[in-house]
């Protein structure tokens, strides 16, 4: 629906957006997840056609729009600041777009009011933005958006605004709308637990660059790097030596001796070290099985109460420091050392 081919951009020496290339399917959700200053809400940007890229090109439906400014493309972008009319109704700040194209009056009002019932503001039409939740003028910022039928929806961390407990009200609204409209969103947010769940796809940005992309199944089980690992939950990141190999299984070992081993496929040929992940909730108690990914000693240093569960912190004889999650009240007491393992296929080897 949207793709982005070589994205370069640049601000004086800055390079914000380094030859990104992605592609954006008919009715997909994908996310552009990053800290600040990664040059996701840059990529946005030239998306929009507010930023012009001073490297590569943007296609709408297979058909080059580089050169267009953002109101010749057919998309249209949710801004962080929801940017309202303060002096005009929520009917008049949804029609405004449509009274700039001279779409006629009673197609107009028909449209307006099909899109404040889809946001779930029917009856809200003559109210004023101050009169308005925030969640509300949210909605009313979508409706406004969505009343143009754009072919591509862009987000700008609409939603960082609200506090927690409507942003992930908001987030199912957000998703259950993107799944009744059918259209494409691009969506801009540095919380990762807002693009877990809004997303088909995620794509991670780091210093201008996508560091991973795919679902988030994909990237939270299987990160190919250290930051997207690290960026994404939380992640045991290990260093590895490797010790002995075998045609189907290399055997490694940690400086503070813990043992691990993986497929060979999974550890580059010739490589004498390597950087592994383990989720916490994959660091478990006890000596696992002879499959086990990782076995390890360590004492309980600190529990956390996190509802359901508890965090652990594990320090080693030699000072290492792992987070392991057990179930509330479970697992070895604090100042307990114990044997800890992670399961075979939890361990997963890291590209850099």
């Amino acid at each position: 629906m949207i793709e982005a081919r070589n994205i370069t951009k640049r601000f004086g020496d800055f390079v914000a957006v380094r030859d990104v290339s992605l592609a954006v399917a008919p009715g997909e959700f994908l996310t552009l997840l990053g800290p600040s200053g990664c040059g996701k809400t840059t990529l946005l940007r030239v998306l929009a056609g507010f930023e012009r890229p001073d490297e590569g090109a943007v296609l709408l439906e297979g058909k080059e729009i580089t050169d267009l400014p953002p109101y010749r493309r057919n998309l249209n972008q949710v801004f962080q600041s929801y940017a309202l009319f303060p002096h005009l109704s929520v009917e008049d700040n949804v029609a405004f777009g449509l009274k700039m194209r001279g779409t006629p009056a009673a197609d107009r009002e028909r449209r307006v009011h099909s899109a404040l019932d889809g946001v779930a503001l029917k009856g809200f039409e003559h109210r004023k933005p101050d009169q308005l939740s925030g969640g509300q003028r949210q909605r009313v910022a979508l409706a406004r958006a969505l009343v143009c039928e754009p072919k591509v929806l862009l987000l700008d961390e609409p939603l960082s605004a609200l506090d927690a407990k409507l942003r992930k009200a908001m987030q199912i609204e957000l998703k259950q709308l993107q799944r009744r409209t059918g259209l494409s969103f691009v969506f801009v947010t540095h919380d990762q637990q807002e693009a877990l769940t809004l997303s088909d796809r995620i794509a991670i940005m780091n210093a201008g660059r996508i560091e991973q992309m795919g679902t988030p199944e994909e990237i939270y089980r299987r990160p190919r790097t250290a930051f997207a690992a690290d960026f994404i939950g939380q992640a045991n990141l290990i260093v590895l030596r490797v010790e002995a190999r075998a045609a189907d299984l290399v055997r490694l070992r940690s400086a503070e001796g813990w043992s691990a081993k993986l497929p060979a496929g999974e550890v580059p040929a010739g490589a004498n070290e390597i950087t592994a992940s383990a989720r916490p909730e994959n660091v478990r108690p006890g000596s696992g099985d002879a499959g086990a990914a990782l076995t390890l000693a360590a004492r309980v240093e600190t529990r956390v109460f996190e509802g359901a569960s508890d965090r652990l912190i594990l320090v080693s004889t030699g000072g290492a420091r792992l987070q392991a999650m057990v179930a509330a009240g479970s697992g070895p007491e604090t100042g307990v050392e114990a044997e800890w393992y992670v399961p075979a296929g939890k361990l997963v080897a890291l590209a850099r």
